[in-house]
């Protein structure tokens, strides 16, 4: 009999256009994954709300986000690829964990007080309870592996709390869901600016987008941060030089690496043909995946028809684990 695949979900938000660290970072690891698990990647269209609450914009960037994962490589034939709202059991057991959740709890967590900084104004009850709300989308597929950055692993341990007080409470219904990229540290994409990681939320200049056009791809890299070069050989590379290192060799040949890494140990690299080697590899990986996003975009019929799919599959999943819940909390009364 052939052994039950592990269940892998996680789920992107809709509120940008994805990079290259979201690529590097995320997208290649679902790609591999859809072979391996069964895998239910999921556009995380309610989550938005809680920081987006003006929906204008809603259809086009779920759209966006469907055709950047599809280009990207992820095959709804494969995968359950589908919208969060479309899964109409997530708000039931969202209800119900929202019973085993704790004011106290859900006020300490590091991204609430930092959404409350943020948008004073805004500190509304879907934000205090996101964490309940991601544990759902976990739990609704009894998922036991959730690959997730260092800035969702507080979310994902209280999973784990939701996760057992549910079935110390009522009956062992879920299992714990444990982080996890293959064992491998997760690759921080850099910006270009030479400081911390690739961000849709910090300036739009460091980060090479997967819709950028040519002329802005090589643009955007001609603009990193050099200096005047290495005065000895075999010198160390400040970080931001590490950087333009560390991006040439997501997307360079070996032997353009090998060239620019000699040239810098022996004192004669010059960063302005680097940086357009670097440009001009950037547009050779990037441009097709922006020409598929653009060909699925011209085809609604096709998203619809990935959502639906995605939808199915999803729904038969979280029914599956309602029935489960319902009958360990005695809510079936017929």
């Amino acid at each position: 009999m052939e052994k039950k695949k592990e269940i892998v979900m996680s789920g992107i938000r809709p509120t940008g256009f994805l990079h290259l660290g979201n690529y590097f970072g995320a997208l290649r690891n679902y790609v591999k994954m859809q072979d391996e698990y069964e895998c239910f990647f999921m556009v995380a269209d309610l989550h938005s709300l809680t920081t987006h609450p003006d929906t204008k914009e809603l259809k086009a960037n779920v759209h966006r986000v469907l055709a950047e994962n599809i280009a990207s490589g992820l095959d709804p034939d494969k995968a359950a690829l589908y919208c969060q709202s479309h899964v109409f059991e997530t708000s039931e057991l969202y209800l119900y964990l929202n019973m085993l959740a704790y004011t106290g709890e859900l006020e300490k967590t590091t991204t609430f007080k930092d959404k409350v900084r943020q948008h004073p104004d805004n500190v509304n009850a879907g934000l205090l309870t996101y964490p309940v709300l991601m544990a759902t989308d976990i739990l609704l597929h009894r998922a036991s592996l959730v690959p997730v950055g260092k800035d969702q692993e507080q979310h994902l341990e209280m999973s784990r709390n939701f996760a057992n007080r549910f079935n110390h409470r009522y009956g062992n219904v879920f299992p714990e869901p444990i982080a996890f990229n293959y064992g491998d540290k997760l690759l921080k994409v850099p910006g270009l600016d030479g400081t911390g990681k690739m961000s849709k939320s910090e300036n739009q200049n460091t980060a090479l987008f997967l819709a950028d056009e040519d002329d802005v791809i090589r643009k955007k890299v001609m603009k990193a941060k050099t200096d005047s070069g290495p005065t000895e050989n075999y010198s160390q590379k400040p970080e931001y030089i590490e950087n333009l290192f560390l991006l040439m060799r997501l997307v360079s040949a070996p032997g353009v690496i090998k060239k620019f890494e000699d040239d810098y140990n022996n004192c004669v690299i010059r960063y302005g043909d680097m940086k357009k080697q670097l440009g001009e590899d950037m547009v050779h990986f990037i441009s097709p995946i922006r020409e598929k996003v653009n060909g699925i975009l011209s085809d609604e019929k096709y998203l619809k028809e990935v959502m639906e799919k995605g939808a199915e599959k999803a729904r038969k999943s979280a029914k599956a684990t309602m029935v489960l819940v319902k009958e360990a909390m005695g809510l079936n009364y017929y």
